[in-house]
């Protein structure tokens, strides 16, 4: 007995078109130009530099100075048993005025008893409680933009990922605790700030 043999139909096998098919590399060429001339229309978004800023120096930093608080900050001041104002008129040289905004409120009540003396202390009227306007509590966030907005502000923080992104935004001094005592990055010397 033999085998049958299938014929290929004819009208199947003419019907696919090889992938080197001249029309279809026309088409491709065609996608890729009208890609790229999408591209060169789009505006890109250069952010423009703040009028505070003259060079690398900040012209809105001045006594006395409005220092943003984040919540691991506050807690690593308690640890270390340093008082906030008196520890960052050490630092400074000068008044200091610690802000605290609703999302590290919210983050610090979210956190339970166990941040109960961190709740006190920010509850102190040395405070000045800053209002937010944006949805959800995180802080980060929220320190970031309002930073962003208002070059008129340290940010005192011990988040290693915090301080990268702040570092990202030209003339903002970071305050963080090392060897239990505070300390200041990028705050020109003009501005009183220790020689380290």
């Amino acid at each position: 007995m033999g085998k049958t043999k299938k014929a290929r139909k004819f009208a199947a096998v003419k019907r696919i078109i090889s992938p080197k098919d001249a029309r279809i590399k026309k088409n491709q060429e065609l996608a890729l130009q009208k890609k790229k001339k999408e591209e060169e229309d789009k505006v890109k978004h250069v952010p423009q530099a703040s009028s505070a800023l003259f060079f690398a120096y900040n012209t809105q930093l001045g006594p006395p100075y409005h220092v943003i608080v984040d919540t691991n900050f506050i807690n690593f001041s308690i640890k270390n048993k340093l008082d906030i104002v008196k520890s960052m008129m050490d630092c400074l040289y000068a008044k200091c005025v610690p802000c605290i905004t609703d999302c590290i409120v919210g983050e610090l009540e979210k956190l339970g008893s166990h941040f109960s003396v961190a709740l006190k202390i920010i509850k102190d009227p040395r405070f000045e409680r800053l209002p937010c306007m944006h949805k959800g509590t995180y802080a980060d966030d929220c320190i970031v933009n309002r930073v962003e907005q208002h070059k008129c502000y340290i940010v005192a923080t011990c988040d290693r990922d915090l301080k990268r992104r702040i570092r990202k935004i030209p003339g903002v001094p970071i305050m963080y605790i090392t060897r239990h005592r505070y300390s200041i990055e990028r705050m020109p010397e003009d501005y009183g700030a220790p020689k380290m």
